[in-house]
């Protein structure tokens, strides 16, 4: 078969218009779709959107993408209601109980082709965001900064740097994805600079000549030499310009990182250079982070939140409305009835049949985004968000989160 360029498009991927009007979706929607319209089947179903399981086992989540569901199905005639982007959610793989964190109601055939973007689209956002969360509670007060994109398709830039950053991240390295935000992306320079002009003395030295003020100092220093080495001639070079050292070496050429990292810190303080900060990177793990916090300013993740762990969630019907009457239909394995969420102190979430009181002093959990396809909420800001979030990651690793029966 002759090889040929795609028609419509350079690369291999879907335009907004084809996500929204749902051309991304699975074939068996469209069959089901093309059932139900053509014997008039104008059912009304209550949809959920859960998690079972967290990777790990883990009993919370960062839920990111709502917003994006949102205007998906803006202008479509459901009604939908749903946590706060930036949620902490629960999850107990060793239970048949969950907490939706979406609830769906309308005609089915109105909205079934959307179920494969909208679990897309939570999935996608709420398995970095959660990642992400993970590395910021490890770091404890230290500097992590978003170094995931080249991992993914370029297409997905904004969306890994987004939910890294809600999720407490310091800052990101990506262009278009801190234009979006309305943050200055983070970065000095690459190795290429230095193995292109040769000497790493000269790159320093240039890229200080050539950078804004705003641009802190950060010299690369592990190119040719050994980083201790390098940082050394790099703090002779720009001596009180040099804000910081980042040592990216592969794991192959480590040893012990630690003993590297100390070795370099001592060489700077004996020089006068106790002030600048060490900046570590390259496939980074949460365990890294832990054994390194003590002794590091800063860390660039990469790799780890790019392609985190999968964050699996579901979408299933549990409410039928016929003759104007409404029957709990669950499927195999399921939990039939739509359920509300209400969340106590500590982290404790009640899960109970819909329109049953919480408990005294709980707060509900899901409410109304979209009324008849109109968004009838007003979305957070970016920053008020991460805000949230770094406040619920405090409380919520002091407590013992606890799914509980209503």
């Amino acid at each position: 078969m002759a090889k040929r360029d795609l028609r419509d498009r350079l690369f291999w991927l879907a335009n907004e218009r084809e996500i929204k009007t749902a051309k991304t979706t699975d074939i068996y929607f469209l069959n089901t779709k093309q059932v139900l319209a053509k014997y008039h089947i104008d059912s009304e179903v209550v949809m959920e959107v859960f998690v079972r399981e967290l990777p790990g086992n883990a009993p919370w989540g960062v839920l990111s993408g709502v917003y994006e569901v949102a205007k998906l199905l803006e202008g479509v005639p459901v009604d939908l209601w749903a946590f706060d982007e930036g949620s902490i959610f629960l999850a107990n793989g060793k239970s048949a109980l969950y907490e939706p964190v979406i609830t769906i109601a309308g005609r089915y055939r109105d909205f079934v082709e959307y179920e494969n973007p909208i679990l897309g689209l939570l999935s996608s956002s709420t398995s970095i965001s959660t990642k992400a969360a993970r590395f910021r509670v490890v770091a404890g007060d230290r500097q992590v900064v978003s170094f995931g994109t080249r991992r993914v398709h370029p297409a997905l830039a904004p969306l890994v740097e987004r939910s890294c950053y809600i999720a407490g991240f310091d800052g990101v390295s990506n262009v278009l994805g801190g234009k979006l935000l309305g943050v200055e992306p983070s970065g000095t320079m690459p190795h290429a600079l230095v193995q292109i002009i040769g000497d790493q003395e000269k790159a320093w030295r240039l890229f200080d000549k050539t950078m804004p003020k705003s641009v802190k100092r950060t010299a690369l220093v592990d190119t040719f030499w050994d980083e201790k080495t390098e940082a050394i001639k790099a703090y002779e070079t720009l001596g009180a310009r040099l804000w910081g050292v980042r040592l990216d070496t592969p794991s192959s050429r480590r040893g012990s990182f630690r003993q590297i990292i100390e070795e370099v810190k001592w060489e700077l303080k004996i020089r006068g250079g106790e002030g600048v900060k060490i900046f570590v990177s390259g496939r980074l793990t949460e365990e890294d982070i832990l054994s390194l916090k003590d002794i590091v300013d800063g860390f660039g993740v990469g790799t780890a939140v790019a392609y985190p762990p999968d964050v699996d969630f579901a979408a299933k019907i549990v409410e039928v409305k016929e003759n104007g009457k409404s029957y709990p239909r669950a499927k195999r394995g399921g939990l039939g009835g739509r359920k509300d969420v209400h969340r106590t102190k500590g982290y404790r979430d009640v899960v109970s049949l819909h329109g049953t009181a919480g408990p005294t002093g709980s707060k509900p959990m899901l409410r109304q985004v979209i009324n008849k396809g109109k968004i009838v909420t007003e979305f957070e800001s970016i920053e008020a968000i991460r805000a949230k979030v770094i406040g619920e990651l405090n409380k919520v690793t002091k407590s013992e989160p606890l799914l509980a029966w209503g």
